[in-house]
């Protein structure tokens, strides 16, 4: 069985849950950079991360890597590489992006055409045709340049892991399905206890803290576009993934999971889009501000994406809006709360210095994950949620 090095994108930040993730699928980490992290897997190890990675943007196969400061340099060494491992004489094949960092090399479209060219010279002796119609099935590549070091990927992924495929409609700003996720899993809490989300938006937050719930696996109701390399990955090994997602799905399961939002079309929406993620049942939402957030139970979760006020006539308006939310969380007392913003005076109008304090960006926005840690609830014992009311 061939083994593949694979490599996994993800939110810069969140690099130890995505590793945690990887780890608890039973493969063995390799590398962990700065946004990205690695590991060893087979064919089968290629569907499995697309279909249950909930925090990874992509799954890419790293195909080879190599200094080059000239553009010969960079030809010929992509030349050498193997191609006829991965790409058959009829595949579609180019190069769908180029980054390049603190590297000589620097023009994507340029670094694009030139590994394109290498690559058909390559195939035209190994695949012994001068011409390529490239009427089978897509190959994209993705190259990265960083200190002159050149890495070849295969995009196994197509589409960026964090387009479920839910979420048709959305908020201003919504917060993106992978970074959500992420968040939740930086936190303690589990299906069987409360989560409020009260600037729900297009219900991202809690749309995926119940696909968690109910073990619904991200990728299970969506393609990528290595279903279609059956040259190395036989296509049972999709569908074998694809029924262990279904068969691990918790259909019974009962959650506490409420959704807020002052704007009543947007609440519709997230209904809607939670509708077509197949858990519109395990979700409360409801139009109603931040001004009158309370429950009547213990020791719930709030975990949410509040505005950040990144447009100018909005900044005004944020000191309230910040009062208000430290005003909701006191009424809270046993609860903890999570926030991600921007806005660097949140703890200050909240009123309380946060426990633990993460920095992370969304998107090219550096923002804040504010960690108010509320106390543990008492040990569960026979007849405590009857009694207690929970």
């Amino acid at each position: 069985m061939e083994y593949l090095e694979l490599t996994c994108p993800c939110h810069f930040g969140l690099e130890s849950v995505l590793k945690r993730e990887i780890t608890d699928l039973g493969y063995e980490v390799s590398e962990v950079e700065d946004g990205k992290v690695s590991f060893l897997g087979d064919a089968q190890a290629v569907c499995y991360a697309n279909i249950f990675l909930r925090t990874a943007e992509r799954v890419l196969i790293k195909v080879s890597s190599f200094k080059a400061v000239t553009y010969d340099e960079l030809f010929e060494q992509t030349k050498a590489v193997e191609w006829e491992r991965f790409i058959p004489g009829d595949g579609k094949f180019w190069v769908t992006k180029a980054s390049s960092v603190k590297s000589k090399l620097f023009s994507p479209s340029d670094i694009q055409s030139i590994i394109k060219k290498a690559m058909v010279e390559h195939l035209k002796l190994t695949c012994h045709q001068e011409w390529f119609e490239e009427t089978g099935a897509s190959y994209p590549l993705r190259v990265t340049l960083m200190k002159d070091v050149v890495t070849l990927y295969l995009d196994t992924s197509g589409v960026s892991l964090h387009k479920r495929g839910y979420r048709l409609s959305t908020a201003k700003a919504p917060i993106s399905e992978t970074l959500a996720a992420a968040l939740i899993m930086l936190t303690p809490w589990r299906g069987d206890r409360i989560l409020v989300d009260p600037f729900c938006g297009s219900g991202t937050f809690p749309i995926e803290a119940a696909l968690m719930a109910a073990n619904i696996a991200p990728g299970m109701n969506r393609h990528f576009t290595a279903e279609a390399w059956e040259n190395f990955i036989p296509r049972h090994e999709w569908y074998d993934a694809a029924d262990e997602a279904r068969q691990l799905v918790r259909p019974d399961v009962e959650t506490d999971i409420q959704g807020y939002d002052i704007d009543g079309e947007i609440v519709r929406a997230a209904r809607e889009n939670a509708r077509r993620a197949g858990v519109d049942h395990l979700i409360h939402f409801q139009q109603r501000p931040v001004s009158e957030l309370h429950h009547s139970k213990k020791y719930g979760f709030v975990i949410t994406n509040p505005p950040y006020g990144e447009r100018l006539e909005d900044k005004k308006d944020l000191p309230q809006l910040y009062t208000q939310i430290g005003e909701a969380f006191r009424r809270l007392d046993s609860w903890s709360e999570y926030l991600i913003t921007s806005y660097e005076d949140a703890e200050k109008y909240i009123g309380r210095k946060a426990d633990k304090n993460r920095k992370i960006y969304n998107g090219m926005i550096k923002t804040y994950f504010y960690q108010f840690v509320g106390p543990k609830p008492p040990k569960r014992i026979p007849g405590y949620e009857e009694k207690s009311g929970r």
